[in-house]
């Protein structure tokens, strides 16, 4: 029996490398320009997350509700 449990760090590390084997192999047969073009992008992609991101969490605070004291 296998006791080994489904996706394992090893497992997940091992694809991790044949991803970033075959951007090697694309990079080697199409050149720098095509590396370039992917990085910029991937930088892009971050960057427009990073900032649909900031901008879902950063919500206005409500204004805060006047206090009305009578005379006395």
């Amino acid at each position: 029996m296998n006791c080994r449990r489904q996706g394992s760090k090893p497992k997940i590390a091992l694809w991790m490398l044949v991803a970033a084997a075959d951007v090697a192999i694309i990079v080697a047969s199409t050149g720098l320009l095509a590396l370039t073009l992917v990085l910029t992008v991937l930088a892009v992609t971050v960057t427009v997350g990073v900032y649909a991101a900031r901008s879902l969490t950063n919500r206005e605070p409500e204004p805060a509700k006047a206090v009305v004291r009578r005379r006395a």
